[in-house]
């Protein structure tokens, strides 16, 4: 029977003279609940760190095992089965590195110590992915010790391999039913004939980890007279003579690990070109460019099984992406592990990594720069918030259940939309097997969507298309907000499981002279379309505003504070969300402000440009303290709520509090313009109808979903200058690439 495993980013890398705690930075060093958390998902199975820098702060001291005796003792009373791991991405404490000579036997030691303090743990992966950590820290200088060198990077390999062996060894004087779990990262590299060199070269290196365990490392091997020109000779046959072939082969596959070089090095963006010695190439994800696409985890698990005929786990499946891609990419783990097991291939589970997210893979764990991914949880708020992939995890734990209708289709890496750069033809291999996908926007149920005129509305359905989330933008013609009759219809008639209202009146100073029309769109129609998905169990999201507050607090206002509108668009936002929440259901209530959009010639960023860049000045609030928000973040934060399941009022804005005139001179700035001519002014000299409040920044009591105001402007400059003339041509669509990724 296939399993479902579980675990947390628990890298220890070290930088310089920093170690980077993936366990600290998510908040589970401090959270023992956590672990009750991963026991409700369904999971038997959870790899866990018992690593090895976190224990010992340095060579020579004793392991302090305090922080795991608790761990693993709620671990072992909930009945999950711990795969221990004692190293991941490190290099160990301080004293010792990849390259040390006395590496392999202080290792050994660690696991003899560990293993006598936890004799009933019998599923170990000593080293996680010791090809991938050799080549990080040897090769391309990114963790310690920062070398850049082939020799270096095969002993940095090399003496991982001996401390497994050693370790398994001194573990299994123990517990002798001890299994080596061996984890390790596996794609494959395509791409055009004149790079074949380095394509045979990086296909062959690929296996090592396992080729070394397993003993197969000899005079016949592919690579076996490369190192031994480096001087390994000796030790890769001590190496084979010793062999210790893994109980489980763990493939960690990521849409990453498939990868394309290309000689035409001018097609490519400077940042991916590269070489060797002989040539210079690009080196790009092959899911980007290679046509038809690359093999993937399907392809990956089937030549592991070819090449080994060992038992295989998938130990790491994640995808940092959007709420519904994630969902998808471990559903089809999931899938192609249940085939393959039809197929004869002993695959005995799929994990769930990365349960709790991870911080600034981005960087490669460089930088402290807080880019977050999330994973089954969300550790940005107070507590741990489940997602959707949680709820699948469930589901396929249950072996039932509905899907998500958000998360039906195939994923963006099966869709037209993957392809980043012009399209390569490769030669499938002769063993690869036959897929057939379909392709084009999600299928299903649809998200409805009010407001088909609207800069929200359209960015919504452009977020949706790319997503591929089925949807349907609605007109006056299908739906009327004030005719309950005509929203129980499309309701109906579409089966929709959600609704998002983007819809509404937003003339903040018209409002003052037609106070009911605006409670009429804002308010009446809000709550209508609140009873009615109520009434059918329809998840529902309408936006509300900074100005349903007064501005008078002194602080930055969060989600518990009471309204206290000024102006009647303020009063009518403050109605619908009483209204809204009311009525029952599942309504999610978002609160926003200052909108800015690369796709709005009419928002006050674009006027900002616009008229900064004809040299002319241009007068703002200096008195109005705002929270700004990216229309293209909004609506990515507010579709993963929907579909996550979030409930009730969230404040989601681009984090940070500024003016009106300070904003228009961090535009200027980042524009290179001339911020001189912004003219910071008391906004009593616009002569607004409507009372603003003076100060109605928006923090949050639930966790951060938007990167910082600073990054929200830079890819606005980004956008903008990608769309190039967008607004004089018509053109309205885009593509926010940092979706599919």
């Amino acid at each position: 029977m296939l399993e479902l495993w579980g675990g947390h980013e628990c890298t220890v890398n070290r930088v310089g003279e920093r170690y980077y705690d993936q366990t600290r930075r998510s908040g589970h060093h401090d959270r023992p609940d956590d672990l009750d958390l991963f026991a409700a998902l369904g999971l038997k199975t959870l790899r866990y760190p018992l690593v090895w820098e976190r224990a010992s702060a340095e060579i020579g001291a004793p392991p302090d095992w305090s922080w795991t005796d608790a761990r693993l003792g709620r671990i072992r009373e909930l009945g999950i089965r711990p795969i221990a791991g004692l190293l991941h991405h490190g290099s160990g404490p301080r004293g010792t590195d990849l390259l040390d000579p006395a590496f392999p036997r202080l290792f050994a030691d660690y696991a003899r110590a560990a293993a006598e303090r936890y004799p009933w743990i019998e599923a170990w992966t000593p080293i996680n992915e010791p090809l991938t950590t050799a080549r990080f820290a040897a090769l391309y200088g990114v963790w310690y010790p920062h070398l850049r060198d082939e020799s270096a990077f095969w002993t940095a390999l090399l003496n991982q391999i001996e401390a497994t062996q050693l370790a398994m060894a001194e573990i299994r004087k123990v517990n002798p039913a001890a299994q080596l779990i061996q984890t390790e990262d596996l794609g494959r590299t395509y791409g055009t004939r004149p790079v074949g060199h380095q394509i045979a070269y990086d296909n062959a290196r690929r296996w090592m980890t396992w080729d070394l365990l397993c003993g197969r490392v000899g005079p016949e091997h592919f690579l076996h007279g490369r190192l031994k020109a480096f001087g390994l000779g000796e030790r890769l046959a001590a190496i084979a003579d010793a062999p210790c072939p893994p109980d489980v082969i763990g493939v960690n596959h990521y849409l990453t690990s498939d990868r394309f070089l290309d000689h035409n090095i001018q097609a490519y963006p400077a940042g991916v070109r590269g070489g060797n010695d002989w040539m210079a190439f690009a080196d790009v994800e092959a899911i980007r460019v290679a046509t038809p696409a690359p093999g993937g985890l399907e392809g990956a698990l089937e030549e592991a099984w070819s090449r080994y005929e060992l038992p295989l786990a998938v130990t790491e499946s994640h995808n940092g992406c959007t709420r519904e891609e994630q969902v998808r990419w471990i559903r089809e783990a999931w899938d192609i592990a249940s085939r393959l097991r039809v197929r004869g291939v002993d695959i005995r589970a799929v994990t769930s990594w990365a349960l709790l997210g991870s911080y600034d893979w981005q960087s490669l764990l460089t930088r402290d720069e807080g880019a977050y991914e999330v994973g089954a949880f969300d550790v940005r708020g107070r507590r741990p918030r489940p997602t959707a992939v949680a709820a699948e995890l469930n589901r396929i734990a249950a072996g039932q259940g509905m899907q998500h209708p958000a998360t039906i289709g195939p994923g963006w890496w099966r869709r037209d939309v993957r392809l980043e750069y012009k399209p390569v033809m490769r030669t499938p291999d002769a063993a690869e097997p036959r897929r057939e996908w379909r392709a084009g926007p999600g299928e299903g149920r649809p998200l409805l969507i009010t407001g088909a005129t609207g800069t929200l509305g359209q960015a919504l359905a452009h977020a949706c298309e790319l997503r591929g989330i089925a949807y349907r933008l609605t007109s006056r013609q299908d739906l009327r907000l004030e005719d309950v009759d005509s929203i129980a219809r499309c309701l109906d008639a579409t089966e929709a499981w959600g609704l998002i209202n983007a819809a509404g009146w937003v003339r903040v100073d018209e409002a003052e002279a037609d106070p009911e029309a605006c409670h009429l769109a804002n308010a009446v129609g809000a709550i209508n379309l609140a009873r009615a998905c109520a009434e059918r169990n329809v998840a529902f999201l309408t936006y509300s505003s900074d100005l349903v507050f007064d501005g008078r607090k002194g602080a930055p206002y969060v989600e518990s504070d009471p309204p206290s509108p000024l102006n009647v668009y303020g009063a009518s936002k403050a109605a619908a969300e009483r209204g809204v929440l009311e009525a029952g259901g599942r309504p999610l209530i978002v609160r926003t402000a200052a909108f800015f959009s690369p796709h709005d010639p009419w928002n006050f960023a674009d006027h900002v440009r616009r008229t900064l860049a004809a040299g002319q000045s241009f007068a703002a609030a200096e008195d109005l303290v705002v929270s700004p928000t990216y229309v293209p973040h909004l609506v990515e934060a507010s579709l993963d709520l929907l579909i996550d399941g979030e409930t009730g009022v969230r404040h989601i804005a681009n984090g940070g509090a500024v003016t009106w005139a300070g904003f228009a001179i961090r535009l200027a700035q980042a524009f290179g313009l001339d911020a001189r001519l912004v003219e910071a002014v008391p906004h009593a000299r616009f002569g607004w109808a409507a009372p603003r409040p003076m100060a109605a920044p928006l923090a949050t009591e639930r966790g951060e979903v938007l990167p910082s105001l600073e990054q929200a402007i830079q890819r606005y400059v980004c956008r903008i200058g990608e769309c190039g003339q967008i607004y004089a041509e018509g053109v309205g669509g885009h593509r926010e690439t940092a979706l599919a990724g």
